[in-house]
């Protein structure tokens, strides 16, 4: 039996992102290395948004024609939205209890730490927080679906796609060829998405290149306390909550992360969900879980189900108190949480959605808003957590929401699972 010579994506993913490291110190603080490697990173990005409303939209179209009942839709919506609210509210809480254990901003001295200007986060933090929670709401109804699609508003995309498919199902005959059409538009995408894949070294190493050729690693130093309590608390939210949900439902958080190695450490090193959407679309749909259910939980999860987000947003909103020797009351922090829990619902889905969550919250709750600048610097790094939370809580809420429909094919699940150790299929 021949060894094959090539490593996995995983490895391939790994070694760029070590060099990528490596050069990124070697060059600090050179710009000319940062516009040679930036159109690698930037173009890896747009390969991959380029495919992700196409994936969508044929996956739901074709998944939401299978069922072909409105009432059945309304209820898996029901059920989806009740899991996000759960888990997202669990980590905010989470986020909390950490930031009052560990204080990670006690005793950092400010005049050690570098501002980085956060003037584009406040803009989009205005023209957000004007639309509020309610319009939000709204405008999942697209009025023109064309601008959406242009947009790459999820919800409206996910909304047309839904009613679409119902449309489809209900004509009978006359909607198969355009069935027909949308699956196999899915399927010529995801043979695009694999292409795209085999450039993710590329892109992870030019990436990250780019960020420690920026900020160094010497700006990780003053922050460093902030860093392991929010990479702590990632994997303490991964491993204990995501884990129970897992077992709820008779299955394993090992297992999910096993089987989503490639995608964990891309999108880690990416700092990006919409890298990996089409993947862990794909393998949950190899997992066991419909198509039907994969296609709507994943795609409305990447804006009400941001666990990792909520999380690292509580910490910081903590720490910058703690940084300025602002005490909390525990009222307070209660109003901390509801704050959150409305606005990250009704900013998510804009450019840098955790910053402009935070700004919009730390006002409303008093704490002074500029202090965000002092952890701009490093919030890439924090980003790359949170975006794995990100991924594997999505996953996970497909797993579980096809269990509550009761239809999780376990033993397809277990076969692929077992495909995956024994090495007989490529991810």
């Amino acid at each position: 039996m021949k060894k094959r010579l090539k490593g996995g994506l995983a490895t391939q993913i790994l070694i760029g992102l070590v060099l990528g490291v490596v050069v990124g110190a070697v060059f600090y603080g050179n710009p000319n290395v940062s516009k040679i490697l930036q159109p690698f990173g930037t173009i890896f990005i747009r390969l991959i948004k380029m495919i992700v409303i196409p994936i969508v939209v044929s996956c739901l179209i074709v998944g939401v024609a299978g069922v072909g009942d409105l009432k059945k839709i309304g209820v898996l919506a029901l059920k989806t939205i009740v899991y996000f609210e759960v888990m997202t509210t669990i980590a905010l809480i989470v986020g909390i209890i950490i930031g009052n254990v560990f204080h990670p901003g006690t005793g950092v001295d400010m005049s050690s730490l570098s501002k980085t200007s956060i003037s584009s986060y406040v803009d989009t933090a205005k023209k957000a927080t004007n639309k509020g929670f309610v319009d939000t709401i709204i405008n999942i109804v697209p009025s023109n679906i064309a601008e959406s699609l242009s947009k790459g508003d999820m919800l409206p995309i996910i909304f047309f796609s839904v009613m679409f498919g119902l449309g489809i199902s209900s004509i009978g005959e006359k909607g198969k060829p355009l069935l027909k059409f949308f699956q196999g538009t899915a399927d010529a995408m995801f043979w695009v998405t694999n292409t795209i894949m085999k450039t993710a070294p590329i892109g992870v190493f030019a990436l990250i290149g780019v960020t420690v050729c920026n900020f160094g690693l010497k700006s990780l130093l003053p922050l460093g306390k902030l860093m392991l309590v929010v990479y702590s608390a990632m994997i303490l939210f991964i491993l204990i909550f995501m884990g129970i949900a897992a077992k709820i439902v008779g299955n394993s958080i090992f297992k999910l992360i096993r089987i989503l190695k490639d995608e964990i450490i891309l999108a880690f090193s990416t700092a990006s969900s919409e890298a990996v959407l089409p993947r862990i679309m794909k393998k949950m749909q190899k997992y066991g879980c419909p198509d039907a259910i994969v296609s709507f939980v994943i795609p409305t999860g990447y804006t009400f189900n941001l666990d990792g987000s909520t999380l690292y947003e509580s910490i910081a909103a903590l720490f910058i108190a703690q940084l300025y020797g602002i005490h909390l009351s525990i009222g307070a922090q209660i109003s901390l949480i509801v704050v959150l829990m409305i606005t990250s619902k009704g900013i998510a889905g804009v450019p840098g959605a955790s910053f402009v969550v935070l700004l919009a919250t730390l006002g409303a709750v008093g704490l002074p808003a500029e202090g965000l600048a002092f952890i701009a610097g490093i919030d890439r790094l924090l980003d790359m957590a949170r975006t794995v939370v990100n991924v594997l809580g999505n996953s996970l809420a497909s797993i579980f929401v096809s269990n509550w429909e009761h239809k999780y094919d376990s033993e397809k699940g277990d076969n692929y699972y077992k495909s995956i150790l024994n090495d007989k299929i490529t991810a």
